[in-house]
């Protein structure tokens, strides 16, 4: 008995929706990581993209538990002496809430050539409306 293989040129993609309206950034983040990289197929295998293309609807209303929403920051670096800028995810929520989505998801992936092809699947937006009728998606279900 071998190990079965998946190979590129027989994974059949989806599409599917997660509406993020009232559910928590880890718990979207998490579902929507899992469904990029296929693990909810029984054909996943490590190291090929089985995964499916994800839509994030309503990036704006979603909720971070306790105080994280102030003490939580979001930090980058250009490199240059003083080039730190940290912004606290309340601020982020308001301004960009697409990048909040991106950045839990993207730290859930593998960081290497497989990850970064992985993550262009993943298509994040602030309400509710998407442009992506034509791909006919599927609603997946989100509890909590």
């Amino acid at each position: 008995m071998t190990t079965y293989m998946a190979k590129p040129q027989e994974i059949k993609r989806k599409w599917y929706i997660i509406d993020a309206a009232g559910k928590t950034l880890g718990r979207v983040a998490a579902t929507a990581a899992s469904i990029l990289r296929g693990k909810h197929k029984p054909i996943f295998t490590p190291h090929v993209d089985t995964g499916d293309h994800v839509i994030v609807i309503n990036a704006e209303k979603v909720r971070l538990t306790g105080k994280k929403l102030l003490k939580k920051e979001y930090i980058t670096h250009s490199g240059y002496p003083g080039g730190l800028k940290r912004i606290n995810y309340a601020t982020l929520l308001k301004t960009h809430p697409e990048r909040a989505i991106e950045k839990a998801i993207w730290g859930m992936l593998p960081h290497n050539r497989l990850g970064r092809k992985i993550f262009k699947k993943l298509r994040v937006y602030r309400g509710s409306t998407h442009p992506h009728e034509a791909q006919k998606p599927e609603i997946w279900p989100l509890e909590g």
